[in-house]
């Protein structure tokens, strides 16, 4: 393997539920280079509240979000080989990270894993510059359902955006997708509907370039018991792997 360096930054928030302990684990690979790509995702801690009986199914947060995390440990394997060729050459950093959150009811969530993640800094490594600024985060959220449609949230990331846009059609168009051509892209130029508030706003606060992989509207399982694995569409999440893929690839110059 590439050798990624693996921590667990434990912090505890409060909550409306009262003081909870929250963990996220970060995953670092060569943290002194000088180009930064953070990809982030978070394991929901969604309450439902109680049913009638029968009790009411558990929440098992398919999109939201068991699959932008395994989507990211297949970002590590897939490109585990040029990774390991662009560490050995002082190449750049990749840092996956999956910070847990407490949502709420008018969003994906209150942001409570993004908060310390924003300054923090792998310990006892001194040639890493504080506060460990990001060249760019990338952030999914609520992906695995079919059509998703995913849209530009920031004029400072827009660029990077159109990066994912034709990234996706040449894919298309070399038939290496499931998607064809004549099909609805999951990358939408339109302008998105409206902000959305996630781990990424304390990123933002301080100045770090986010892009946010979020289908707005948000997919129709949202905070149901409904969202698992039989309303997952495999072929969307397979294609939006290997977009990513081509996305970090040419991010970190493999």
């Amino acid at each position: 393997p590439a050798g990624w360096h693996l921590e667990l930054d434990a912090f505890e928030a409060t909550t409306p539920r009262g003081p909870v302990a929250f963990a996220s684990l970060v995953a670092t690979l060569a943290p002194a280079a000088p180009r930064r790509l953070a990809l982030a995702c978070h394991y929901d801690t969604k309450v439902l509240p109680p049913g009638p009986p029968p009790a009411r199914l558990p929440f098992l947060g398919a999109t939201d979000s068991a699959v932008p995390c395994a989507m990211l440990l297949e970002l590590a394997a897939a490109l585990d080989r040029p990774l390991r060729r662009a560490k050995d050459r002082g190449g750049g950093t990749a840092r996956l990270s999956p910070p847990p959150r407490w949502p709420n009811r008018d969003g994906p969530g209150a942001p409570k894993g993004g908060v310390p993640m924003a300054t923090w800094c792998p310990r006892g490594r001194a040639d890493v510059p504080a506060p460990c600024p990001q060249s760019l985060l990338v952030l999914l959220d609520l992906l695995g359902t079919r059509h998703p449609a995913i849209h530009s949230h920031f004029p400072r990331t827009h660029h990077w955006f159109l990066r994912l846009v034709a990234i996706e059609k040449r894919l298309r168009n070399l038939g290496l997708l499931h998607a064809s051509p004549k099909d609805q892209p999951f990358f939408r130029l339109s302008p998105p509907p409206g902000p959305v508030e996630d781990d990424h706003v304390p990123f933002l606060q301080r100045g770090v370039p986010v892009l946010h992989l979020i289908p707005m509207p948000f997919p129709w399982v949202w905070h149901t018991t409904e969202d698992n694995e039989d309303n997952l569409h495999l072929p969307t999440v397979d294609d939006l792997c290997k977009i990513l893929a081509a996305f970090v690839a040419e991010f970190l110059q493999l």
